[in-house]
């Protein structure tokens, strides 16, 4: 009996192989579970995920290689523009500048009309164009011509007091040829002087005198003188500096008080405290003798009577130092002109101090003045502005004298708005060996000394009242 066996896929029924035999699986594959198929499945080629990672991380890579190298290839470019336009700036900028803002309006508004009225065919915008395009020419031609001639600001005097008078004048000489007729101007604090100076020859001189105000205690900048060039429209304007700029000092009021005002002793040992030290000038007490002493201040005479060695005791002595603190905080005062007493007062008290040869430091919450001489200090006390520091008394005074000596004397001077407790945490501030002195400003009391706890506190209403109590405080 003969069995047919039915043909096997991939061979053909002649018996050849078929062309497609390599793909038939084998019999140890064909016995692997169905689960290990599906991984199989699951599974990719290394080469296949090499290939598509490869792919992207080109294309990452490319995308951040781009930019810098596209930054690269511009820098270059980009540092030469820079250089182009800087050349143009230097080389035209002063031409541009010679043209005002209503110049450039005008000249924009030329082009506009003129631009429009061609477009449109308007005859009216044509000629306002070229109009205003004369405009500019004409004055364009006032800025031709040299001020040939040198310039020198003159102030009478350089420091004045507040309220008197202050004059100023501007001499004009010519060089080598005759100028043209000019206008200069003249900053004088928040003000401007304008001169019109006719044409001058080479050696000739002139004169302009001007008034500078000094109501307020301030330092008046006046200049720099410039020269100026350009239409009576102010569209055009050419600004030449003549000369530097010159300070005028206008010291605050101040009175003069007594030789005593400070209130220290003043002599040759200076002024005892109540420090008790071994070795010092002013004698206070004996003591037993300790292991240590100096044999010399030995007192032979108690040391025979009582049996025992008794060694002297003395009192420090130290050199007068005072310290004016004044309070520039706004918070302290009541209005602008109390400050201004204020101001005074200190810079009475530390004029004084100073004739009388006691060492001084006049500090505020922001600054220190020198103290060198009386002119020295006045001229910095018109450089004293207000602020708004936001720190308590205390906060501010220990911030302001943490690098200065400890004073032997302290006078603090504020408005009428600083508290007792203010006064009284400075004392504490210094301690017992400084002797603290309030100055409160208020006009609106009559002037009178307060005493609260030891503490003395001088109410001013005026300046004219200062002399008087400082004189029954010493």
């Amino acid at each position: 009996m003969t069995q047919v066996v039915p043909p096997v896929e991939g061979e053909r029924p002649d018996g050849g192989a078929d062309e497609r035999v390599a793909e038939v699986p084998s019999r140890r594959a064909a016995r692997r579970p169905a689960s290990e198929e599906k991984g199989a499945k699951r599974r990719k080629p290394a080469a296949a995920r090499r290939g598509s990672t490869g792919g992207r991380g080109r294309a990452r890579a490319t995308a951040k290689i781009g930019p810098s190298a596209l930054a690269r290839a511009l820098h270059g470019p980009a540092v030469l523009v820079r250089s182009w336009w800087r050349a143009l700036a230097r080389l035209f900028g002063p031409v541009f500048a010679t043209v005002s803002a209503l110049g450039w309006v005008v000249l924009l508004a030329a082009a506009a009309t003129l631009v429009a009225g061609y477009l449109l065919g308007w005859h009216e915008l044509v000629f306002l164009g070229f109009t205003l395009a004369a405009a500019l020419v004409v004055a364009a031609a006032y800025l031709f011509g040299r001020s040939d001639y040198s310039v020198d600001i003159e102030l009478s005097p350089t420091r004045v007091v507040a309220g008197d008078r202050a004059l100023g004048r501007l001499v004009i000489t010519g060089r080598r040829k005759r100028s043209a007729p000019s206008r200069i101007e003249l900053p004088v604090g928040q003000g401007l002087a304008e001169f019109i100076v006719p044409g001058i020859g080479a050696g000739e001189s002139h004169e302009e005198l001007f008034a500078v105000p000094t109501n307020r205690r301030a330092v008046i900048v006046a200049g720099p003188a410039v020269s100026v060039r350009g239409d009576q429209l102010g569209l055009v304007r050419r600004v030449l500096r003549l000369t530097e700029e010159v300070e005028l000092f206008v010291h605050p009021k101040t009175t003069r008080l007594d030789s005593s005002a400070a209130g220290l002793v003043r002599d040759l040992e200076g002024e005892t405290s109540k420090k008790i030290t071994n070795n010092d000038i002013s004698f206070h007490a004996l003591r037993a003798y300790e292991p240590g002493d100096d044999r010399r201040y030995v007192h032979w005479r108690t040391s025979a009577r009582t049996g025992q060695l008794m060694v002297r005791q003395f009192e420090e002595t130290r050199r007068s130092q005072l310290t004016i603190i004044l309070a520039t905080d706004r918070r302290h005062y009541a209005d602008e002109d109390e400050f201004e007493l204020a101001v005074s007062v200190a810079a009475s008290l530390a004029g004084q101090v100073i004739r009388n040869g006691t060492r001084l430091d006049v500090v505020t919450d922001t600054m220190q003045l020198r103290t060198r001489s009386v002119t020295s200090m006045l001229d910095d006390s018109c450089r004293i502005e207000q602020t708004d520091t936001g720190l308590s008394a205390r906060d501010a005074v220990r911030a302001a004298t943490s690098r200065l000596a400890a004073p032997s004397v302290a006078m603090v001077v504020a408005g009428s708005r600083f508290g007792v407790s203010d006064y009284r945490a400075i004392e504490v501030l210094y301690g017992v060996d400084t002797e603290t002195i309030g100055f409160r400003i208020d006009a609106s009391e009559p002037s009178r000394i307060l005493s609260v706890a030891g503490l003395n506190i001088l109410s001013v209403a005026a300046l004219t009242d200062l002399p008087r109590l400082v004189r029954r405080v010493t």
